[in-house]
């Protein structure tokens, strides 16, 4: 995992993200499960923490048997930016714990969340359950690496996605829609983390940008 600073700006953030892809193989974000790859995510053979339901004031990230959600196993040494990476990947898991349960106001989400990256979720939940989409398989997240984001405190998350074994299951007949391996399986996921505030006690994602076909991540 890489970690270094960059002088980039949230403002900037938000600029070069204006054209959200959808998490599901590229495409534009009015795209549906039906018609790409899949959307989803979760650690490697995800983690306790991160696989069980709620405890206290963190919301239920738990995941069907069939749904395995993977992460790279090395952490920052920086505290901050480990503590970033947590709730980033929790987003992850939350985004698909909306999928699964077929709720597009599943709490988890907004819990690990602020604004652009508030609305990406619920559209993306949405999408998957007007389509009558679950997700089943594997979807793995590696070549992790975070960066100081000079002016504002937060840090971006970047990682790169494989879904060649993630794919969509049909709630109502459990047919599974699978697909040929192909450069649409890679992406890089961009996740701009907004550092605890007052009384806010976790690092948020308050911004996501994700490119489809992403040569670099092919592994």
């Amino acid at each position: 995992m890489a970690r270094s600073a960059l002088t980039m700006t949230a403002a900037t953030f938000a600029a070069t993200a204006a054209l959200l892809l959808t998490a599901c193989g590229g495409g534009d974000e009015d795209a549906s499960p039906d018609d790409i790859k899949g959307a989803g995510t979760g650690a490697s053979s995800p983690s306790a923490s991160k696989s069980t339901p709620g405890t206290g004031d963190r919301p239920d990230l738990s995941l069907p048997t069939d749904l395995k959600v993977e992460f790279d196993d090395s952490q920052p040494s920086d505290d901050r930016h480990a503590a970033a990476l947590d709730n980033a990947e929790n987003y992850i898991l939350a985004l698909n714990h909306g999928i699964t349960a077929q709720d597009p106001e599943d709490p988890a989400y907004e819990f690990y969340s602020l604004g652009n990256a508030t609305t990406y979720a619920k559209g993306q939940i949405q999408a998957w359950v007007d389509d009558e989409w679950t997700a089943t398989g594997t979807d793995s997240y590696y070549r992790t690496r975070t960066d100081d984001v000079s002016d504002s405190g937060g840090v971006l998350v970047t990682m790169c996605r494989d879904q060649g074994d993630f794919f969509g299951k049909n709630v109502k007949t459990d047919k599974v829609k699978r697909t040929e391996p192909s450069l649409n399986d890679y992406q890089e996921f961009r996740l701009l983390m907004k550092p605890p505030q007052g009384s806010q006690k976790i690092w948020k994602v308050l911004q996501i940008e994700v490119q489809g076909r992403v040569k670099e991540c092919r592994r």
